[in-house]
């Protein structure tokens, strides 16, 4: 399994209580807090309620949905550590979806100047992704992730039993992101996602799968903490997929994290087959591959000045200029690609005719 190329605090266990539990007794007593959200605290905590009990951790929740991930809720859980004498050398477990630990990594990052936390991901999502390698955030004026600090977690504590919780779209999109990993860096992993039965899911087949695209953001993460360089091609799909994100909940019509970077792999890719030398044959099996697992969100022409409105606010951005990670092939990037207006209206193009 790869797990073994991957950082120690990330741990791959079916027995997430006494995991927890090692973790816990290392802090004060009445110092372990807990924030989780309204579905996770329905349907995951029972898997740890030992420890919960055992310690006395105080808890609290926020309700879900990208919408909460504001300063409000920080508010809320800021007021939730100070009433009940959270200090530095607390503690706090996050248990939850990605927005759910971006947030709590973000409120144990500043409160009293920074506690110590740990991420229990529920979503796949969240395990391949937004619980490692310390982005911690919030939603500000409309725009996602705008606020935050770069922190890593004490630890990530990993799960596959947890999926059985989530729905098959919820599924999707972390294996969007998966599937990301594979194009960026391991064509392996990427023939492994390409052959994986989406229809029967093995929960526990699957954390080696899991393990496998966790590796490869953690090379990055190690590699790169702060995003100065090569963690760069993380962002893959990610430039176009953000700007479909905000345009679809703008314009009332939502979609998934992973499903928006689906679009935007797919974007992305043409930008790729045009700047790159990516293959133009590859280029349609996967278009094709992904539409038909992800279906497809509908634009125009008339929407494409928004998009690109929207692209022209992506953080990863430097100056005036739009910074894309591209691909040259399956397993190699070429970051801080710049591309020209009338190309991206070109490939916008290309993904509104598929």
């Amino acid at each position: 399994m790869a797990s073994s190329k991957i950082h120690s605090n990330i741990i791959f266990s079916q027995k997430v209580a006494d995991e927890l539990e090692k973790i816990v007794r290392q802090f004060p007593a009445g110092k372990v807090f807990l924030l989780t959200e309204e579905t996770p605290k329905r349907l995951c905590l029972p898997l740890i309620e030992t420890v919960i009990a055992r310690y006395q951790i105080k808890q609290t929740s926020i309700a879900g949905g990208e919408t909460n991930k504001s300063i409000r809720s920080v508010e809320q859980v800021w007021e939730f550590l100070s009433k009940n004498g959270a200090d530095r050398k607390s503690l706090l477990i996050n248990i939850g979806g990605g927005m759910l630990t971006d947030l709590g990594g973000f409120v144990a990052s500043t409160f009293k100047r920074g506690m110590a936390f740990v991420n229990i991901p529920t979503t796949l999502l969240a395990q391949v992704d937004a619980s490692l390698g310390g982005k911690t955030g919030i939603n500000f004026n409309g725009l996602k992730n705008e606020i935050g600090v770069f922190n890593e977690p004490d630890a990530v504590i990993i799960n596959t039993n947890f999926l059985k919780t989530i729905d098959h779209d919820n599924f999707l999109s972390g294996y969007a992101e998966m599937l990301k990993h594979g194009l960026i860096k391991d064509p392996a992993h990427w023939d492994e996602l390409m052959s994986y039965d989406l229809g029967d899911i093995d929960y526990e087949g699957l954390e080696e799968i899991i393990a496998h695209s966790v590796a490869v953001k953690d090379w990055h993460v190690q590699n790169d903490l702060t995003e100065k360089n090569i963690r760069k091609a993380l962002n893959f799909g990610h430039t176009v997929g953000h700007a479909f994100e905000s345009y679809a909940l703008h314009s009332g019509r939502p979609i998934l994290h992973g499903f928006a970077v689906v679009y935007g792999m797919i974007v992305e890719l043409y930008l790729s087959a045009k700047r790159c030398g990516f293959s133009q044959d590859q280029l349609s099996e996967i278009s094709a591959w992904l539409l038909g697992v992800y279906g497809k969100f509908e634009i125009e022409k008339s929407d494409y000045e928004a998009l690109y409105e929207l692209m022209t606010h992506d953080k990863k951005n430097e100056g005036s200029r739009i910074n894309f990670t591209l691909i040259t092939k399956i397993g190699e990037v070429a970051i801080n690609e710049d591309c020209p207006k009338e190309l991206i209206f070109e490939a916008l193009d290309y993904y509104a005719k598929l």
